[in-house]
């Protein structure tokens, strides 16, 4: 039996498996993630999943390697990680009373058994009109410097979404219902999966 590596120290990614029951192990890719303005988010993030799952199966070709990456973006403009308070501050502000997207490519890179496929998953995020008192407020509450947008919907998520529609999941990082499917044909089930 191969052995499950998650090539992502992500601590929400990391939750998201242990939470689901898979038996795996995490190795973080040591790459500099592309951002290539003439790719939209699916290939981008897909090729930035790609990128962080070969080189863990580089390194561990018995495994499969489940390598992601996750973008936020605005009217097709990309929402990075904020390089700081004030940053952060605009990318929510901007985020506020609409609706932007949140999308993840996940990839499943195998070198023993061949495996390279990839997939994305997209969800539609509307934030509620918020003063910017409510932004700083909410932001004061979380660490928006490791977070695409300047946001976590999975800490005090209900201060500033209105409506997720689509993966919960793949808001936080993930997206496990996709995911879980992608690793049936390879023989991973979660623990009570029959």
């Amino acid at each position: 039996m191969q052995r499950l590596i998650l090539g992502s120290q992500s601590p929400r990614r990391v939750d998201l498996m242990r939470g689901a029951g898979y038996d795996y192990e995490v190795i973080p890719a040591d790459v500099e993630e592309a951002m290539d303005a003439y790719l939209k988010p699916p290939e981008l993030t897909c090729a930035n999943a790609a990128l962080k799952a070969k080189y863990v199966a580089r390194l561990h070709p018995d495994a499969l390697v489940i390598g992601a990456d996750t973008l936020v973006y605005l009217d097709e403009a990309p929402l990075g990680k904020p390089s700081d308070l004030e940053e952060a501050i605009r990318m929510v502000t901007s985020l506020a009373g609409r609706t932007h997207q949140v999308c993840t490519g996940v990839a499943l890179i195998s070198q023993k058994s061949g495996v390279d496929e990839s997939f994305h998953v997209i969800t539609n995020v509307t934030f509620k009109a918020l003063t910017n008192d409510e932004v700083c407020a909410y932001l004061s509450k979380i660490d928006p410097l490791d977070k695409a947008g300047g946001y976590a919907a999975q800490e005090h998520g209900n201060l500033v979404l209105q409506a997720v529609e689509g993966s919960w999941t793949n808001v936080v990082g993930l997206p496990m219902d996709e995911l879980g499917e992608s690793l049936v044909p390879h023989g991973f089930l979660p623990a009570g999966a029959e």
